[in-house]
Formats: structure tokens, C-alpha cells, sequence
């Protein structure tokens, strides 16, 4: 969890909202840092997570979570933590029996676009129990990065559909919120990137998006950090709110700041 980012979004582990879908989109960069950021800022919240990590290992996603201040092999123990390890999971199941079901069942169909499979992983990974757990405050949804599935031939209709069931059930019916990232490519003949890109911004309550710098690398400022808050289509509503700022991502945190106003330049 970085302070910094909390700082701009306004919110605190003990004062999480709920029931919102924020989209994570990174261009010409890799945003990976703020999946990480909310994998331990939930985590630290006592939320139910359950985490769909299609692109990194376990271990990766943990190496990180420690210079955070999480333990995920702790969580996991504990009940507070369920994983979905894509790169692990990919390769079992051609392993397994063919009529035993699987999330990832769409790799072995010729066809591939059905994400029910998934979508009952997430149901029963945080469909709330009384049966004397632990009792953690709200369950959350975590995807990194919802473009895999493209590339594994699923369609952004299909990847729609997921998100759209997951957040009748998460959000709107237990309560809890969905994170997902997205990549965007920036590549006009990628028309199914787009849709889906599209698609989860309409859908999106909070939209960060990390973009390369337009003059390149350089060593004091890897990126900037666009935050988009969209306001319910309401007359008496505000209209929605952006901010962008320029970030410099280090070993254990990241510092955020105005455009030219990092301290490298001043």
C-alpha cells in the first residue's frame, strides 16, 4: 500500500467505500504498481479477497506484498485471501479429467468465451458463510489484467459479461468492490482492446490510468497518473472530477507530484 496514492484518492484502509468498480488501465507503461497497491490496501482493510492473477506467480505478487507490509502466504492461511495463480492454473488443467471443472475451463474448448467457470470461482471464493469464520469486512474482486483473456482468445463480450455478473453479485449484492486492470494497447486495429477498455470505463466509478512519458524515459520520473472520478448521470450530481500527476515508482513506495515539480528538477 502506498500512503502517497491514498493521500490523492482520499481514502484510508479503515474508510474503504464499497460496492465500487475501479478500473486500473496502464499505456506505453507498466502499471503493475497499483495492483499491488490494492491488493495490500484491501488486504490491510480486513477485506475477503479473492484474486485472479493471470500475469505473475504467487511468489512474485507475495516478494512484493512483504516490502508492503503483507504477508499473501499469511492471508491465504488464514482464510482472508483466495488466489487464482493463471500461469500455475494453465497448465494443470490439461492435466486434469475433462469433465472436471476447472475456472480456467475455456483453455480446452475449441470455442473459447465461456467465463461461467470463472465467475462460480469468484462466487464461492467470496460468497459470505456463518459458519463461525473469521468475519471480514467486505468481500473484494482483484484481476490482473483482464486483457490476458483476450489474448488467450476469449472475446471482450465475453470478458464484459464476466465483469458485468461480478459486479451483481460483489458489488451490488454483498456490498463489496471490483478492481481490475486493463492494458491499452494504443493500437487503433486493436478494435477488441478498445471495446473492452470502452466498456469498463462506462462501467468504471474510479479510472487510474498509468501513462509513459510522451518524451520518453527518464531516470527521476517514470510515468504520470491520471485519476478520473465519475459522477452517477444525475442532474443534481457534480460532474466528473480528473487530476493527473507525475510519479516516480522506488523500492518500496511510490512518490507522487506535480507535473515539473519533481525534486530531481527543482
Amino acid at each position: 500500500m502506498f500512503p502517497e496514492l491514498n493521500n490523492l484518492l482520499n481514502t484510508t484502509p479503515e474508510g474503504a467505500e464499497q460496492g465500487k468498480l475501479t478500473l486500473l488501465c496502464d499505456a506505453k507503461t507498466d502499471g503493475s504498481f497499483l495492483v499491488h497497491h490494492f491488493l495490500s490496501f484491501y488486504l490491510k482493510a480486513n477485506c475477503k479477497v479473492c484474486f485472479v492473477a493471470l500475469v505473475q506467480s504467487f511468489s512474485h505478487y507475495n516478494m512484493v506484498g512483504q516490502k508492503l507490509g503483507v504477508s499473501l502466504t499469511t492471508a491465504r492461511e488464514r482464510g482472508q485471501l483466495v488466489v487464482l495463480e493463471g500461469l500455475k492454473s494453465a497448465v494443470d488443467i490439461f492435466f486434469r479429467p475433462q469433465e472436471e471443472p476447472h475456472p480456467l475451463q475455456f483453455l480446452r474448448e475449441a470455442n473459447a468465451g465461456d467465463l461461467q467457470p470463472l465467475y462460480a470461482f469468484v462466487r464461492d471464493a467470496l460468497e459470505p458463510v456463518d459458519c463461525g469464520e473469521a468475519a471480514w469486512r467486505c468481500p473484494v474482486l482483484l484481476v490482473d489484467d483482464l486483457s490476458v483473456l483476450l489474448s488467450l482468445g476469449v472475446g471482450p463480450v465475453a470478458v464484459l459479461d464476466f465483469v458485468h455478473y461480478c459486479r451483481a453479485t460483489v458489488c451490488r449484492e454483498w456490498k463489496g468492490n471490483v478492481v481490475a486492470l486493463v492494458h491499452d494497447s494504443g493500437d487503433a486495429e486493436d478494435e477488441e482492446s478498445d471495446v473492452l477498455l470502452n466498456g469498463l470505463s462506462h462501467q468504471s466509478h474510479l479510472i487510474l490510468r498509468a501513462e509513459g512519458l510522451a518524451t520518453g524515459f527518464c531516470k527521476d520520473v517514470h510515468g504520470q497518473l491520471r485519476i478520473l472520478w465519475r459522477r452517477p448521470l444525475q442532474p443534481t450530481t457534480p460532474r466528473d472530477r480528473s487530476l493527473t500527476y507525475q510519479y516516480k515508482i522506488q523500492d518500496k513506495s511510490v512518490s507522487f507530484f506535480a507535473k515539473g515539480m519533481s525534486p530531481a528538477v527543482l
